[in-house]
């Protein structure tokens, strides 16, 4: 039987297990996730993790919406914070306990948000490498950062994402962009690279930017926007159906693909607005 909406969070606790207490971080850190993408990095049935799931819904732990599709069908479920997951992530982390009310508007806003296809697809980009790593005993994301996350951090970064990626014991930064071949490109690439490079001139992380874009011809024409373009910045390319991890990424002038560990990367130098390091050490 569902919990109700305002019992105590004391009478949820022995329903919650480590693998979910992770997924209710993740989705307060990234507002989104789809079943796939839930199962990809967390379970290894899908069955399983739909029961799972709709036994943390019945507790009010998580909240989920799907659309139509064009053409027919139904996209897939879409999972996101029920009043109690919100309530569980502001105790856990020490932030005023928030009213049913506003968690159910956090709710209508994200499955309204205009943006939320381009969410979704850039929660997909490190749910990838996720998945990956899964499967390799040698790789890992140290960090997923969300947009939100990245400007604060970095302060004048508004990158869609940011992560750290080991393969190796090699550890590479990245920025994120996701293109959803909705905008020009052109005007973005040179916005976008002119914040980059006054962060590498201030002494901040010199991350490879990676554009992931929709198709070969958004790829290739980006590249043609490239030359002369801000170039102390490291850009490279690869298209949404690839294994990021993987050896897909093509360098600004370079006609053969890299893997991700294989871009270059600096963690900038050991300054105080620098969140890679705290007192001259690098945080992994």
């Amino acid at each position: 039987m569902p919990l109700s909406r305002t019992a105590s969070l004391l009478s949820i606790y022995p329903h919650i297990t480590s693998r979910d207490r992770l997924l209710l971080q993740l989705l307060d850190d990234h507002q989104v996730l789809t079943t796939g993408q839930i199962h990809r990095m967390l379970f290894a049935a899908r069955r399983t993790c739909q029961l799972r799931l709709n036994e943390l819904a019945a507790l009010d732990l998580v909240e989920r919406f799907r659309f139509p599709r064009d053409g027919g069908g139904s996209q897939p479920w879409h999972w996101t914070l029920g009043h109690n997951g919100h309530r569980f992530q502001a105790a856990a982390h020490e932030r005023p306990e928030p009213t049913a009310r506003s968690s159910n508007q956090t709710v209508q806003r994200l499955s309204a948000n205009p943006h939320l296809t381009h969410l979704v697809l850039t929660n997909e980009f490190f749910v990838r490498l996720t998945e990956h790593a899964r499967r390799h005993d040698e790789a890992r994301l140290d960090r997923w950062w969300s947009e939100q996350i990245t400007h604060k951090q970095f302060r004048t970064i508004t990158a869609d994402g940011h992560g750290l990626w080991t393969t190796d014991g090699i550890t590479v930064g990245f920025f994120l962009e996701t293109d959803t071949g909705t905008e020009a490109l052109g005007r973005r690439v040179v916005a976008k690279l002119k914040k980059y490079g006054d962060l590498i001139h201030r002494g901040g992380a010199r991350y490879p930017v990676l554009f992931w874009l929709g198709s070969e011809q958004r790829e290739e024409h980006l590249h043609r926007l490239l030359p002369g373009q801000h170039t102390a910045v490291p850009v490279a390319t690869a298209i949404h159906a690839s294994d990021p991890a993987t050896r897909v990424w093509l360098p600004r002038g370079s006609t053969s693909r890299v893997a991700l560990a294989e871009l270059p990367s600096d963690h900038g130098e050991a300054l105080a607005e620098n969140p890679n390091y705290d007192d001259g050490v690098f945080l992994l």
